[in-house]
């Protein structure tokens, strides 16, 4: 399997988890928000914080499938790397409120390791298509080069 491959697999598979966690923060916050990792939520009115993350990841995953579609992958590879500071910033919520240790750095410290990495592999993909065509093409002549 080659590099494009494996990135093409990694963004798919980021864009259905994200969206999944997405949509199950604005159908069931209260079920979902339990597994990332801090003591306690906010209850009443404030629950709809809750929401907001909700949103987020699901415009998230959106822009990765978007950007998949319309065949950016460098785009993409870079989305990917600032899109990795989401997850960073999540690890660091939970440990700065005394949440677990174990869900801050093995739900939201891998997440950030592996969205990374797919922003780096898709950064680092030959782009050799329009380097070959440009090399295939004869040079233009000029009219002065022509006599």
């Amino acid at each position: 399997m080659n590099i494009s491959r494996i990135a093409t697999v990694l963004s798919l598979i980021g864009a259905a988890f994200i969206l999944y966690i997405g949509l199950s923060y604005l159908i069931a916050p209260e079920a979902t928000a339990t597994g990332f990792g801090l003591p306690s939520w906010p209850t009443g009115e404030a629950a709809a914080f809750m929401n907001l993350k909700g949103v987020r990841d699901t415009a998230s995953g959106i822009l990765i499938l978007a950007l998949l579609a319309a065949r950016q992958r460098f785009a993409l590879g870079i989305s990917m790397l600032v899109l990795a500071l989401i997850p960073i910033g999540d690890m660091t919520t939970v440990l700065s409120y005394h949440g677990s240790t174990a869900a801050a750095f093995g739900i939201h410290g891998l997440t950030a390791a592996l969205v990374a990495l797919t922003g780096f592999l898709l950064i680092r993909e030959p782009r050799t298509a329009g380097i070959e065509s440009a090399v295939a093409a004869p040079p233009a002549m000029s009219p002065v080069t022509a006599r």
